[in-house]
């Protein structure tokens, strides 16, 4: 389990340091780093080294990434939906930090001084998965940045050199990333580095920058797309991973989030937690009305499909159907990802009262929300990487290329459909009918014979992927940022008063403008719209962000660079329009 070989290898190192010291107190490594010479000299020394580099994956931040963008609202709006980001003044703030990538190049640099070759190309192709890792999260980030592939001491030069192309720096990233695939073993292992993750790795970071080069217009774009479909079609064809399916299509994806400890059936690489050494927050944030309060957003909830494959934006009044109605045969995924009329808590048996306060918008999420047990202090597993991507990376990457095919749709988003028993996406029709509603929300999509189909793998990436932390990447790379600046709405309500949620022929929710009194008893939610406004007064959406999100055209797909980093570096650029 990846924490506690992490807590051993950290006492393995200290151990190897107190032996060292032990021998000659004099000639002990400097307190800041292991001496190379001490080190260096076993395939365990490799091991432990690069363990340390396990710290840079995410943990909680991938289910909470999504409430900075337009998937899911909490309690107060972050500051990139806000449009409220700054330029940060403290040096190496702001994410322009690079301690990591000393410590990988550090290691890249002594790695060779061990005479074991299979723990070599091993360990050295694992440090090189963590540097293509490192890059692509600064590329995504600032756009260009300075490459750096040696340790800089004191004195150096390259300190003071400027930033790289992007094109530059995501060569050098691919070069790393395809030395690990070559190099590293093909296991199945869910708390380590494996060729598998390494592929899924590459995929992501193809698809990501041969998209955004494609719709910035910055050319180059094709090579990168067509590696992106090689290595997710590498993955697919290993045969090592499939979709979980147990529970069936109205439990099995709800189930694969939830259960305490993942397998790797579906999942590539997790951060494994338990209850006496390892603990995170999520129940918490999940649960509490002072805290997190997410809401999904009416988009997204729009999104998704009609049971028998129909489009619900395409019904008559669907904008002003009441909660009840809207949740009925539809897509599965939709009450596993929030809280339907009949919710019931993971791992209880009977449904839960309707309840509202702990939700912005009236969406309460419920994927990844783990048993009642956990709503405190939770110690569920978190999934990093996971096989349902490598399908969407596929068939989106061929549609951009224009190389798409009804096979490929087939053994890609057809599978997740499958899962979840949806009728199967075919390539004509949705390019001889390409969704008005997603059409609008995408404004500068590709505009040509494949249009209909990319709109339709857009649809199945938000609506799968959700909190997973993919979204506001999604936007960037599509240069679709005034997407954030589309209304952020909730549940509808038709006018005040009582409404039932469930359909049992009691009142759930009582909305009023001032004074409960009326409330019918038993009521589960009450709901004041002074204080949670409607979109019309007395009715409408719930519109928890009236004053909208505000992104930047000019400026707002890349973050600013710290101003005492710019000051240090006179060859340093700040991006455009940040002051």
């Amino acid at each position: 389990m990846m924490n506690r070989t992490y807590l051993t290898s950290v006492f393995a190192l200290l151990a190897v340091l107190f032996s060292a010291c032990e021998k000659d107190f004099l000639d002990r490594p400097p307190k800041d780093k292991v001496d190379a010479e001490f080190f260096f000299k076993t395939a365990t020394d490799l091991e432990v080294a690069t363990n340390a580099f396990y710290t840079m994956l995410p943990t909680t931040e991938v289910y909470t990434e999504d409430n900075a963008s337009d998937n899911i609202l909490p309690l107060i709006a972050s500051e990139r939906v806000r449009g409220g980001r700054i330029v940060p003044t403290t040096r190496g703030s702001g994410g322009w930090s690079w301690g990591y990538l000393r410590d990988i190049n550090f290691f890249l640099q002594n790695y060779q001084r061990v005479p074991d070759e299979a723990a070599k190309r091993k360990y050295g192709g694992i440090a090189r998965f963590f540097r293509a890792y490192f890059y692509f999260e600064k590329v995504k980030r600032f756009g260009d940045v300075p490459w750096y592939s040696k340790v800089l001491e004191a004195g150096d030069p390259d300190l003071y050199k400027g930033r790289d192309s992007r094109k530059v720096v995501i060569d050098s990233v691919m070069a790393d990333i395809n030395y690990t695939i070559e190099n590293i073993p093909a296991e199945v292992k869910l708390n380590r580095i494996t060729k598998y993750t390494a592929l899924l790795l590459k995929a992501k970071i193809a698809l990501y920058e041969g998209t955004f080069r494609k719709y910035h217009g910055l050319g180059d774009y094709e090579t990168l797309l067509q590696e992106a479909a090689e290595a997710s079609e590498a993955l697919i064809n290993s045969g090592a991973y499939s979709l979980f399916t147990t529970g069936g299509p109205n439990a099995a994806y709800r189930e694969l989030f939830a259960r305490n400890n993942q397998d790797a059936t579906e999942t590539i690489l997790a951060r494994d937690f338990d209850s006496e050494l390892g603990q995170h927050k999520l129940g918490y944030l999940m649960t509490a009305p002072t805290q997190g309060a997410w809401g999904i957003t009416k988009d997204v909830i729009n999104s998704y499909l009609m049971k028998d494959g129909s489009r619900f934006t395409d019904q008559p009044g669907y904008e002003t159907m009441g909660f009840y109605e809207e949740m009925q045969n539809r897509d599965p995924r939709l009450t596993q990802t929030t809280a339907g009329p009949d919710f019931t808590v993971y791992g209880e048996n009977t449904p839960e009262p309707v309840n509202l306060t702990g939700t912005t918008t009236g969406y309460r999420v419920i994927k990844a929300l783990p048993s009642r047990d956990q709503w405190n202090a939770s110690y569920f597993d978190i999934i990093i990487f996971r096989y349902a991507e490598a399908l969407l990376i596929l068939a989106e990457a061929k549609a951009e290329l224009g190389t798409l095919t009804q096979h490929d749709l087939d053994i890609t988003i057809n599978r997740l459909r499958d899962r979840v028993n949806m009728p199967h996406l075919i390539l004509a029709q949705a390019n001889a009918n390409p969704d008005p509603y997603l059409a609008a929300m995408y404004p500068n999509v590709d505009q040509g014979a494949n249009k209909g189909v990319i709109l339709e793998i857009r649809r199945e990436r938000r609506i799968e992927m959700l909190n997973e932390g993919l979204r506001w990447d999604d936007l960037m790379r599509w240069k679709e940022g005034d997407k954030i600046e589309q209304p952020m709405l909730g549940i509808y309500f038709s006018g005040l008063g009582a409404h039932d949620f469930n359909n049992d022929g009691t009142p759930d929710v009582y909305l009023h403008d001032g004074n409960a009194s009326g409330a019918p008893k038993g009521v589960s939610t009450i709901i004041n719209v002074q204080q949670r406004p409607l979109t019309n007064g007395s009715s409408g959406n719930l519109a928890p962000f009236q004053l909208g999100g505000f992104f930047d055209e000019s400026r707002d797909y890349y973050y600013p660079i710290p101003i005492e980093d710019l000051r240090l570096n006179p060859n340093l650029e700040q991006n455009p329009n940040w002051k």
